[in-house]
């Protein structure tokens, strides 16, 4: 049987044979004594990558997310984000369930805040109204079809944070697509946040891992946190020479995966199923399909032809495209795409 295309999500890569090779030959020790060499490595490059003091290497970019969150709140606390926020809707009711805090939804432009909305629900400091204490973004924003920050924008809202002493955190699950898009440095962007979630699951094709940046204390701190979490783990060196590999590897190709999905939207914009498209920027597609079908339906039909995605509720889908993902399955899926019509 013919192999499917696989466009559920970026997670679905394998390691590469360098990367095997790279995981086969990792230097190892037990990392919850933090003697393990590849664990140290990866967590002080991602951190001296983004001019951040210190890494945590976690399991997934939900741990680190949760982890961030935990450290930066008190229970009663209440923190600012999208209400297409991943950490809100993807990560299992964490927010309450780990931290105790609750959540202030702000509808923002394709899952991107902006600083004015953010100085206008930040609590007064009354006895009788949680106390704001933090802001999180996403960057891309899963979805909202993978839209990303500007620079601008960022630094806005970092300035309405430190005005109001609030910490502002990033879940940088897909930071290198956003990057690759806007030219920004990582160090850059990364100035303003008090935290930075980055995944190594998605974009960069590790099988497993999410490292945590911060200031030393920071870290200190979201170290014990992720004890806690059980997110200690021993020779995890195995899995963190992936993302060592992944930092040397895989981050200029992110544009290759951003040219197919534009190529992919550019079908669909003009398919007589498709309602509506959000606009791909970088390697996510997001569209909805007329009333006359529903996504289960058609992901059935699509996945007859040999192309998977994945449903978004009763009428949209979502594809992503991945490292995975090469011209010659681009070519296939565009033909299934058109045949459907």
């Amino acid at each position: 049987m013919e192999k499917f295309i696989d466009l559920r999500s970026d997670t679905v890569t394998k390691p590469s044979k360098g990367m095997l090779d790279a995981m086969l030959s990792a230097k190892v020790g037990d990392d919850v004594f933090g003697e393990d060499p590849s664990v140290n490595t990866l967590e002080q490059r991602t951190a001296n990558l983004f001019g951040k003091e210190a890494g945590l290497f976690c399991p997934s970019g939900t741990m680190t997310n949760q982890v961030a969150i935990k450290a930066h709140t008190q229970p009663g606390d209440e923190l600012i984000c999208d209400t297409h926020a991943h950490i809100y809707i993807n990560e299992g009711g964490g927010i309450a369930f780990n931290s105790g805090v609750q959540v202030r939804l702000l509808p923002g432009d394709q899952g991107r805040i902006a600083a004015k909305q953010v100085a206008e629900n930040i609590n007064p400091s009354f006895d009788w109204l949680p106390r704001t204490s933090l802001v999180c973004l996403e960057n891309t924003v899963n979805r909202a079809g993978g839209s990303y920050y500007s620079l601008r924008s960022i630094q806005e809202i970092s300035e309405v944070c430190k005005k109001n002493n609030l910490k502002l955190h990033l879940d940088g699950a897909r930071i290198f697509n956003a990057l690759t898009e806007t030219g920004d440095s990582p160090m850059e962007t990364a100035k303003y946040f008090d935290s930075v979630s980055i995944c190594f699951s998605k974009g960069l094709g590790c099988p497993v891992g999410s490292v945590l940046i911060g200031d030393k204390e920071f870290i200190k701190k979201a170290r014990r946190v992720r004890k806690v979490f059980g997110g200690g783990m021993r020779q995890a060196g195995f899995l963190a020479a992936a993302g060592i590999y992944a930092l040397d590897n895989n981050i200029k190709r992110l544009k290759e995966d951003h040219l197919r999905a534009k190529k992919i939207a550019a079908v669909l914009e003009k398919a007589p199923y498709v309602e509506s498209l959000l606009p791909v920027t970088t390697n996510i597609i997001i569209f909805t399909l007329k009333s006359k079908i529903t996504s289960k339906e058609f992901i059935s039909k699509l996945s007859k032809k040999g192309v998977q995605g994945i449903g978004f509720g009763p009428s949209m889908v979502r594809f992503v495209t991945h490292l995975d993902f090469d011209n010659a399955m681009l070519m296939k899926t565009l033909e299934a795409l058109k045949l459907l019509s």
